[in-house]
């Protein structure tokens, strides 16, 4: 585990938490009932898609009487989603729907959210949660480049920092010169932005300069990306300040679903008093225990306009016993989706395996993609690398080889290695798209 050393002040007192966090683990369990219950009924009385997909199903609202009945109904998919677009998933008159949100709908059609005023007032608090748990405090300046607009990164973030009580500095993404001169200006405490974008923030002080540890930031909040504890290493040792991991995802909230406490950087804490989390076996749905390793599903327990029901993330991870919130379970950070996996000749490969050995491997920054080609019947896989600056070329072919082998000893795959000068790569604002796959299909 990684460690800054910046101070964040006094630790987060017991007397800050909120009523939710103080709660023993049977209060939880029993307000997690109460309220999964409401939600079933809700979606069945509310939403064609549930009442039917549970008449199919043969099961019924009434057939929950404890938390692991839950698995008896049918899970919620992105497509369901986008079958009923675009505000066929709603449970409430358009008249109380205060606000939407959509995904980017760069794979099909969108998926569609929307949000009553309660369910925006419940997101800003548990935003405010997260922040507090990050280690941000009323009062402190909070730069914000997650993007405004139809993402929920932006707005759900900016409400946060507001009902936490602190000021909200709103520069979204992009411009990357101004982001920096913004930070050296205002003197934020804090940042929320992509961890990969944060990289790009990071070179910008160098081409400048200016020394990234020398800047008033002492905390990171990153998300809407899988990263590894190695690009947290990189960032903390770079920047001389906190990283820690928030998730959350549009179909269940937005961010803030759950978040990394700084003082233990343990994993996330998932607040159960609005989401009830399932893992289950992507393959046949075979709901798993707590310790084992699947896709994680979510089950909203508050939300009004958009109740969801066992919505598969395809995210990748595993449930452990809470640490700095005894009473909510962790979640392990996320360590790939089912659908960014690779199978390169019957090996599965996730571009965060690539990357734990891109960062630790000496030369190489941490700029990189994966590119996919076809050699005759079999498909390959080239990673093409940015060189740090100041590397010498007998020191590039040093760090290809290295990469090269450590890919093959610990993934079990080869792959070939092309270093490329600094700062080449397009620099991304938002989710870094990692994989270019030029495949014959």
């Amino acid at each position: 585990m990684s460690t800054s050393t910046r101070r964040l002040g006094d630790p987060l007192a017991a007397e800050l938490w909120d009523d939710a966090e103080r709660m023993s683990t049977d209060e939880l369990r029993a307000v997690q009932l109460s309220r999964l219950r409401w939600t079933l009924r809700h979606a069945y009385d509310n939403v064609p898609f549930y009442r039917s997909s549970f008449d199919a199903a043969g099961v019924h609202p009434d057939d929950c009487r404890e938390l692991a009945d839950i698995a008896k109904f049918p899970p919620t998919t992105k497509a369901d989603l986008r079958d009923n677009y675009p505000f066929g998933m709603f449970a409430v008159p358009q008249d109380q729907v205060r606000r939407v949100h959509a995904s980017s709908g760069t794979t099909g059609r969108p998926t569609v959210v929307g949000y009553t005023a309660r369910d925006i007032e419940n997101w800003a608090g548990l935003f405010a949660r997260s922040l507090r748990a990050a280690g941000v405090r009323a009062g402190q300046r909070v730069h914000n480049a997650y993007g405004y607009g139809l993402f929920t990164g932006g707005l759900g973030a900016h409400y946060g920092i507001e009902a936490l009580g602190a000021t909200a500095i709103p520069v979204s993404g992009g411009m990357t010169p101004r982001q920096v001169q913004l930070i050296q200006d205002f003197q934020p405490h804090a940042i929320l932005v992509t961890p990969t974008y944060m990289l790009t923030i990071m070179d910008e002080f160098e081409r400048q300069g200016i020394d990234p540890r020398t800047s008033s930031l002492r905390v990171g909040v990153f998300g809407a990306e899988p990263w590894t504890e190695q690009m947290r290493a990189e960032i903390e040792e770079r920047m001389d300040m906190h990283a820690v991991d928030i998730y959350g995802l549009s179909e269940v909230m937005g961010p803030g679903v759950s978040q990394e406490c700084v003082d233990t950087k343990d994993g996330l804490h998932i607040w159960e008093d609005h989401f009830l989390p399932e893992v289950i076996d992507p393959l046949d749905g075979t709901p798993l225990t707590d310790g084992e390793q699947g896709e994680l599903l979510f089950t909203s327990l508050t939300k009004e306009a958009l109740p969801i029901i066992r919505y598969r993330t395809r995210d990748l991870t595993t449930l452990r016993p809470g640490t700095a919130r005894p009473s909510m379970r962790r979640m392990e950070k996320i360590t790939g989706r089912t659908d960014d996996m690779i199978i390169l000749r019957g090996v599965n490969v996730f571009p965060t395996q690539i990357e734990e050995i891109v960062l630790r491997t000496a030369g190489l920054s941490p700029h990189f993609q994966l590119v996919l080609t076809t050699r005759g019947r079999m498909d390959a896989m080239g990673v093409r690398v940015e060189a740090r600056h100041g590397v010498d070329p007998d020191q590039r072919t040093a760090a290809a080889a290295a990469l090269v082998h450590a890919v093959k000893e610990t993934v079990g795959v080869s792959v070939t290695c092309e270093i490329i000068e600094p700062d080449t790569l397009e620099r991304s604002v938002g989710k870094l798209k990692r994989l270019i796959d030029q495949r014959n299909r």
